[in-house]
């Protein structure tokens, strides 16, 4: 991800803290915590311009009172103090894909938010020479046969690394790379999903991480922000002591079976998996440096969910 994304991904996050700070306030006594991830936010906050910084406070305040109102626990006081955290990148790397909380420690109970702006990637996971993808994502690990075919592929990327060699220098990197390392991964979740029957679950589990979540988009073009629905467990859209909320949000089946992965048609560089229950994702591989490295990263996209994750669309008013 370039530094500009990268700011106003987090920009992004700001934007969504300071309009629920002082929307909360209004009705109960919130608190941000000031943490080395907030500085952060704040940062790339002051690094973008005023149009995008207006344009962010509008998607947020959008859709805050409909967050509200499928989650009335944010707004019910009971004299406690309700708390804002953004938090670190790291807490990706152990499974928890959202990037601020809203916490009452007094009930023991909390959210989370998955924040994007333009863009629904789910996860940037990588594949390397030596990087067991199946132990990590669905506690199986890759088989020998998974290393062997890998292996003349990162090794031709070893000598190449050394070289110094950039990423358009290589004559056939779709051929030479892109294919035979996907056709590897498709052959290896093939081979874990015939010898245990948890990987289309489990898949769903490390992709999504390890906690139920609201994905919130904010969608320029269309000026509409949306909302996913993610309550695989069953801990979102509770109900306060004295409201519930105005709609219901179901629990969101896992998948049991693979129903398929290949190549997207006339791709050579993404892969598709289709799973029963009308779980799909597309895994793009790319490289995401100028130089050659010895590691290639997926960009994977969620391209279709089950009927009971529910899509919010907030249009923008201003």
């Amino acid at each position: 991800m370039s530094s500009r994304s990268n700011d106003q991904g987090r920009a992004y996050e700001y934007a969504w803290l300071v309009t629920l700070e002082r929307e909360i306030a209004k009705k109960r006594k919130a608190i941000i915590e000031e943490n080395s991830s907030f500085i952060a936010v704040q940062n790339a906050w002051n690094n973008i311009d005023c149009l995008l910084q207006e344009k962010y406070m509008t998607s947020a305040l959008s859709a805050v009172d409909t967050l509200f109102d499928i989650e009335p626990l944010i707004l019910e006081d009971n004299g406690d103090i309700l708390t804002l955290k953004i938090q670190a990148d790291d807490a990706g790397k152990s499974g928890d894909v959202r990037d601020l909380l809203i916490i009452r420690c007094g009930i023991e109970w909390e959210i989370g938010l998955s924040l994007k702006h333009n863009h629904f990637a789910v996860k940037h996971s990588r594949l390397s020479k030596s990087l067991d993808f199946g132990k990590k994502w669905f506690g199986i690990n890759c088989s020998q046969d998974y290393w062997d075919e890998i292996k003349p592929i990162f090794s031709y990327l070893q000598s190449e690394k050394k070289k110094g060699a950039k990423w358009s220098d290589l004559p056939a990197k779709e051929k030479d790379i892109y294919m035979p390392l996907l056709n590897a991964f498709i052959n290896e979740l093939h081979r874990s999903n015939s010898i245990c029957d948890k990987v289309p679950a489990k898949m769903i589990e490390h992709l999504l991480g390890q906690f139920d979540f609201y994905k919130i988009i904010g969608l320029s073009k269309k000026r509409i922000t949306q909302i996913q629905t993610f309550n695989i467990r069953g801990t979102l859209n509770q109900s306060g002591q004295n409201k519930k909320p105005s709609q219901k949000i179901p629990l969101a089946n896992l998948p049991t079976r693979i129903v398929d992965i290949c190549f997207k048609p006339g791709s050579t560089n993404t892969v598709e998996l289709y799973l029963d229950g009308g779980w799909q994702f597309s895994f793009r591989i790319h490289n995401a440096s100028t130089l050659v490295e010895t590691s290639l990263k997926f960009d994977i996209q969620i391209v279709g969910v089950p009927l009971n994750i529910i899509y919010i669309e907030c249009r923008w008013t201003q």
